[in-house]
């Protein structure tokens, strides 16, 4: 009698020889190797980690850069990656869908004074979908509108904190958006997106579904466009955030499944730089591809979970 096939358990060192490849021909848009590293058998918070890990050995984010990452998955009800998870980075435009819940927390306490009426709709709309920074301080205006002028973004940190104190844990509200959208100062950890992606969701939050259809609408983003190996059928929530620092995206994804059904994990992934980049442009461009090739391992390691059509 034959004995059977035993597979043993991938090492860290086989492991680390598997991603050798990514340097060798290349990391920027090596969705083969990372196609790879998504089929073996091991965690994906260590499949993430190992693969930021290689990008910092290749020269590709230096060391002034901090990451963090977040994956929660739905349907399992387990956190997937938290990398970095709990360390506050600067908010940019990522903090808008939370002025929109801190506005809908006051709009709940006091429908006439703080109206959701066709002005303030298209004030949300262009706040989220469009990232429109004038609008995201008309909220900030509005929801602190009983205190001076330069305690008003605290006044929407406290809101929010008030009635979702285990949400908005790491989350500092400190200013309005300065011209230019040089905001630096506002703070958030991927642990609160994710707590707040996680209640949106789960409808837990005043109006959580107006929210969402805010953050449904067609913009660009870094977790699908352009990102290899992420289906095209999938349906995405999400707000990015950017600033000379800080290159960020954090959504919900629903992938349909081969069986019909819908499947939904959290991505959260932030890039955060300590100096101005010299070209901020090419930066920009690439810490967001990198976003995306992280998005893509992800999918793919979902893909074969659930098993997703692609």
């Amino acid at each position: 009698m034959s004995r059977a096939h035993i597979q043993l358990p991938l090492t860290r060192r086989r492991f680390m020889r598997l991603i050798a490849g990514t340097t060798a021909a290349g990391i920027m848009g090596n969705w083969p190797a990372l196609q790879s590293l998504a089929a073996e058998g091991i965690s994906l918070e260590y499949r993430v980690n190992a693969y930021i890990r290689k990008l910092r050995r290749a020269g590709r984010i230096p060391s002034d850069e901090q990451t963090a990452w977040s994956v929660y998955d739905f349907t399992t009800g387990h956190k997937l990656v938290s990398i970095n998870e709990d360390q506050p980075l600067q908010a940019a435009s990522m903090i808008k869908p939370f002025l929109a819940q801190a506005y809908f927390f006051r709009h709940r306490a006091n429908k006439h004074r703080y109206p959701y009426d066709k002005r303030v709709k298209l004030k949300m709309e262009s706040m989220i979908r469009h990232s429109d920074n004038s609008a995201a301080n008309f909220f900030i205006n509005r929801i602190g509108r009983d205190f001076p002028v330069n305690q008003r973004p605290r006044e929407v940190e406290r809101v929010l904190k008030r009635h979702a104190c285990g949400i908005f844990q790491q989350t500092s509200i400190v200013e309005f958006i300065p011209h230019g959208g040089r905001s630096y100062r506002n703070k958030a950890s991927a642990h609160d997106y994710s707590r707040f992606l996680c209640a949106m969701c789960g409808n837990r939050l005043p109006y959580a579904g107006e929210i969402k259809h805010y953050m449904g609408l067609p913009n660009r983003d870094r977790i699908q466009d352009g990102a290899a190996g992420v289906s095209r059928n999938v349906r995405l929530y999400h707000k990015t955030g950017t600033t000379a620092h800080l290159c960020g995206d954090m959504g919900v994804l629903e992938a349909k499944g081969r069986n019909g059904r819908r499947y939904r994990y959290t991505f959260i992934g932030i890039i955060q730089k300590a100096a101005r980049p010299g070209d901020y442009g090419f930066w920009m461009r690439d810490r967001g591809n990198v976003i995306r090739e992280v998005s893509g391992l992800v999918y793919t390691f979902m893909r074969k979970r659930h098993n997703l059509v692609f």
